[in-house]
């Protein structure tokens, strides 16, 4: 008898311990439903979803290409505006708002994004660079980081350039030489490293061959909610 009630005190003990954990225990985060993703992505479309559309801060130029970007990459660029590593005032103001599932979720729909309309890239750039942005380009070691075609960067955190607005890509390394500047540029020791070597027009060159080139960046008119 006694034997039968050690066992049963014992099976009471285990459910009510199961229990609690089941109640205690922290939910999985849920994936994000069409409709909050469709509330996600509003504030971005008004930019990035318009072809040519262009900003002004520091100065004129199209918005970046998002569709096909990786997604790891969104995400490091939402975290830097959002701690002001990159000064810009409407991204950080968008950014602030975001959660770590938030930049996720808008990351993960920007990077399958036009998915079935991609060229097929070759290992190398479509087209070769003339003499001097070859030299440039061996100077800032861009196919180390990018990729040997620039659309395959070696780690997740790192953007495809390839094919990239010029005028974007222009600023944006322009704004790396500006990192210590309190109202504009972009505090990142790497690239700030690279693009402090060059002169304003070598980095025009650079910025032009680049957005030369074939790639896997669109934007995407969004005139309605994509179901990825």
């Amino acid at each position: 008898m006694n034997n039968l009630l050690n066992t049963l005190f014992a099976l009471l003990v285990a459910c009510a311990t199961t229990l609690a954990q089941a109640q205690t225990a922290p939910a999985a985060p849920a994936a994000a439903s069409p409709q909050s993703l469709q509330a996600k992505i509003a504030m971005c479309v008004g930019c990035h979803g318009i072809i040519g559309y262009k900003a002004s801060f520091p100065e004129v130029y199209r918005v970046p290409k998002l569709a096909g970007q990786s997604a790891g990459y969104i995400v490091a660029a939402l975290n830097a505006y959002k701690t002001g590593e990159r000064k810009h005032p409407t991204m950080r103001g968008i950014a602030e708002g975001l959660s770590d599932q938030d930049m996720k979720d808008i990351a993960a729909y920007y990077e399958k994004l036009g998915a079935g309309t991609r060229p097929t890239l070759g290992d190398k750039p479509n087209r070769e660079p003339d003499a001097q942005v070859a030299g440039l380009i061996q100077k800032a070691a861009c196919f180390s980081c990018h990729g040997s075609n620039l659309s395959k960067p070696i780690a997740p955190n790192y953007p495809k350039i390839a094919g990239q607005y010029p005028d974007y890509v222009f600023v944006a390394l322009k704004s790396y030489k500006a990192s210590d500047n309190q109202s504009i540029g972009r505090n990142n020791g790497v690239m700030g490293a690279i693009a402090k070597q060059f002169s304003v027009p070598e980095l025009k060159a650079l910025a032009d061959y680049v957005g030369s080139l074939d790639g896997e960046l669109q934007t995407i008119p969004e005139s309605r909610f994509h179901q990825q």
